[in-house]
């Protein structure tokens, strides 16, 4: 098994920071690394070390590149992961391979949103969600839920694990999103709607009653183009 050393684990300025690398060398990653350091802005929390991607960059990068996916996962050494993988499908699949027991999956939650305790809002592991996104409360996130730039979630409202909801993506009181749904941008769910596992509402959709699994929905009202078998 691969050994990997992290010299940046023990920050001269701050000793106390956590090493922390981020998963996928793309846009979504850049973004991400952008996220990681308004948290710190707020309050000094993570060492960045750099990017591991099964695919080099073919950009210059604003952290090193570190390796394949496989390589983190023969560290041993403790570090934090941040999975910047927009598809739910995909990212569920690289989750599933980060299986070593010095990795860990803290959720990254932008400083501007509100979550203050009487919200009553939970956040799996592996949960990041981005700037400009607003949640009410008695909300529930499963693990590695993504939320990009401006999504908004209604009271009581369900996302169970690897849902992945694009820019402006809006989901209504107490609907459900099943396994790794995917909601383009500017879709909609509106309340009470359940939408079944790994099923995609296209960009700009509005889904106003429930939709099954395995399927893409497009259009206002949503319309099932397309079941996968």
């Amino acid at each position: 098994m691969t050994q990997l050393f992290f010299p940046e684990y023990h920050d001269e300025d701050n000793p106390l920071l956590q090493p922390l690398v981020i998963v996928g060398a793309g846009g979504l990653g850049r973004e991400v690394r952008v996220l990681v350091e308004q948290l710190n802005d707020q309050q000094p929390t993570w060492s960045l070390l750099g990017f591991y991607d099964d695919v080099p960059p073919a950009t210059t990068l604003p952290l090193p590149y570190l390796g394949t996916v496989a390589e983190l996962n023969a560290t041993r050494e403790a570090v934090a992961v941040a999975v910047a993988v927009g598809s739910s499908h995909a990212r569920a699949a690289v989750v599933a391979r980060l299986s070593a027991a010095y990795l860990s999956f803290p959720a990254l939650i932008h400083p501007s949103v509100a979550r203050a305790p009487y919200q009553q809002l939970q956040f799996g592991a592996g949960c990041i969600i981005t700037q400009g996104c607003i949640l009410t409360t008695d909300i529930r996130l499963g693990q590695h839920v993504l939320l990009n730039l401006g999504c908004t979630i209604g009271h009581d409202a369900v996302l169970e694990d690897f849902c992945s909801l694009m820019p402006h993506a809006n989901v209504g009181g107490e609907a459900h999103l099943e396994t790794a749904v995917y909601l383009g941008t500017n879709a909609t769910v509106i309340n009470r709607v359940r939408v079944g596992a790994r099923t995609i509402v296209g960009a700009g959709a509005v889904a106003i009653r429930d939709l099954p699994a395995d399927c893409t929905a497009v259009g206002v009202p949503a319309r099932i183009i397309k079941n996968e078998e």
